[in-house]
């Protein structure tokens, strides 16, 4: 079978010293669970895949055993150009994924093309009470939506979010921080109206001081929108 042959070949590309150092990054997924593979090497076995009829029998023998395995899962997910079968694949797997590592590697190309057909899918990824399912459909917003096809609504959607999930959280802040670095004026307001919350708004704050894309005298305003005391959500 196909996904026999393809651990065989994961293995053999198998770098402990990688595994070590990933593993303990990623904490939702035990230890034993990583083959230890960079993304380089993923990338490149990956494009061998996709050029045999085999590769999409890999793609439905789920649920994979190793981190290595749904890693590459999504690399090829991302290459597939036809936005519908992309779209189908994205969703038969979104369950699986365990990880924000695997969930931020997902990324399909083709959704560049695709904006208005991809929007409805991202409001149902937002509605989700899967972590990843949900933190996804953030991230997607994030990639495809705060340049020219930039709308207010989008941040109100994210805005509304009411979580204690750490990794859809932090994804939160990664949004707003980026927003602010693309459309400071227009999501400014959300930074001073406060974002449920506390520590989603002060890791916004935080996350976007560190960009080298926002002015110094920007960065400074923001610090004093940092948020000292508790407040209900």
């Amino acid at each position: 079978m196909i996904a026999d042959e393809v651990k065989d070949e994961l293995f053999k590309m198998q770098d402990t010293d990688y595994r070590d150092l990933i593993s303990k990054l990623i904490p939702t997924v035990d230890k034993e669970m990583f083959i230890g593979i960079r993304i380089p090497k993923l990338r490149e076995y990956a494009k061998q895949l996709i050029k045999k009829d085999e590769a999409i029998e890999f793609l439905h023998a789920l649920p994979h055993k190793y981190f290595d395995e749904n890693q590459l899962h999504v690399i090829i997910i991302s290459e597939i150009k036809d936005f519908k079968n992309c779209i189908d694949e994205t969703n038969r797997f979104l369950p699986y994924i365990d990880n924000w590592a695997t969930c931020d590697q997902l990324s399909p190309k083709v959704f560049k093309k695709y904006h208005k057909e991809l929007l409805c899918y991202i409001r149902e990824w937002l509605k989700s009470d899967k972590i990843y399912t949900l933190r996804f459909g953030i991230g997607m917003l994030m990639e495809h939506f705060l340049d020219e096809d930039f709308d207010i609504i989008y941040p109100e959607m994210i805005v509304k979010i009411r979580t204690d999930e750490y990794y859809v959280n932090m994804m939160i802040a990664w949004y707003f921080a980026t927003a602010l670095a693309k459309q400071y004026e227009k999501i400014l307001p959300f930074i001073e109206n406060g974002i449920p919350d506390k520590w989603t708004h002060n890791k916004t704050i935080q996350k976007a001081v560190e960009s080298y894309r926002i002015s110094t005298d920007k960065k400074e305003y923001l610090k004093e929108l940092k948020i000292k005391k508790a407040y209900t959500k």
